[in-house]
């Protein structure tokens, strides 16, 4: 049993699918913030279905790649590839984690269950496949990377057409909020992914993973990096724009960006392992710490 457990914690990529989790949930609460009504037995039934969904996700994910996964340091040891696991047990948890956790999530709100199986769909069988065959696999999988927070958030809302929430809430709230939150995580996914890109090219090399702009660590490469972290610095000021947002995010936010540009520069200008990783982590800490805050933070309106 504890192997089985830890097959599939490897198998659902468990810290990628807390993180998604994490993110839909703090959205959840941000939706719910503006009804003026947390229903925390709905935010227990998102974050187990949201689990679901990304780790069946994660587990076509590692179907569909795992022959390249034997390829790969960092990827040998997954159960698939390893042995540990057939392709059919696999597919069976997957498909059963997709279809269970779509349900779950369309018992809250159907645009919620709509927006997972799309989610499913882009991540598994558009993205996974793209990484081999171009650099813009990363444009692709950042849109069901960003996802989450738009799922998260009209979890928050009953699904018939809003009709109860717009007692409460303004029909541009719904539309702005959603789009903000769904704004900030898809750009933070280029350096996050980028600097990942550059710190594992070795290692993607030998599956043939094509992330890099460029599919090399050339200059240009690293210019798209360098822009990427610059481009934090005014997402971090939409929230505060459009008027959910206060100052805590908005300066927090601010460092966070001016943190990013800072390393993405000393990339740029040394373009080594050692000042991409320095982006990585600063993504690492960036999205759920400044979530956090902007959920204690949120102006409703």
């Amino acid at each position: 049993m504890k192997e089985f457990i830890s097959d599939f914690n490897k198998l659902v990529k468990l810290r990628l699918t807390l993180t998604v989790v994490f993110s839909a949930s703090v959205s959840f609460l941000i939706g719910a913030t503006q009804q003026g009504n947390i229903i925390w037995l709905n935010w227990a039934l998102l974050t187990f279905g949201g689990f679901l969904v990304t780790g069946a996700a994660n587990g076509f994910n590692e179907i569909i790649e795992r022959d390249l996964d034997k390829l790969m340091k960092r990827t040998m040891d997954r159960p698939l590839p390893a042995g540990r696991m057939t392709t059919g047990q696999a597919l069976i948890l997957s498909v059963f984690m997709g279809i269970f956790g779509t349900l779950v999530l369309v018992s809250l709100n159907f645009i919620a269950g709509l927006l997972s199986v799309f989610s499913i769909f882009l991540y598994a069988f558009v993205y996974t496949p793209l990484k081999q065959k171009s650099p813009i696999a990363v444009w692709v999988g950042a849109i069901p990377g960003a996802l989450p927070p738009l799922i998260g958030y009209y979890a928050a809302f009953e699904s018939a057409g809003f009709s109860l929430a717009y007692v409460e809430v303004s029909q541009a709230a719904i539309i702005i909020t959603p789009l903000v939150l769904f704004a900030i995580q898809f750009f933070w996914q280029f350096p996050h992914f980028w600097a990942i890109a550059w710190v594992s090219d070795d290692d993607y090399k030998r599956a043939g993973f094509r992330l890099l702009p460029t599919t090399r660590k050339d200059k240009l490469s690293a210019w798209f990096l360098f822009i990427s972290c610059v481009l934090m610095i005014p997402v971090g000021f939409l929230p505060m724009y459009y008027g959910i947002g206060g100052w805590s995010f908005t300066i927090l936010s601010l460092l966070g960006g001016l943190l990013f540009t800072y390393y993405g520069y000393q990339h740029l200008v040394k373009m080594e392992i050692s000042t991409a990783r320095k982006v990585m982590f600063t993504s690492f800490g960036y999205l759920p710490i400044t979530q956090l805050v902007l959920l204690f933070d949120f102006i409703p309106f």
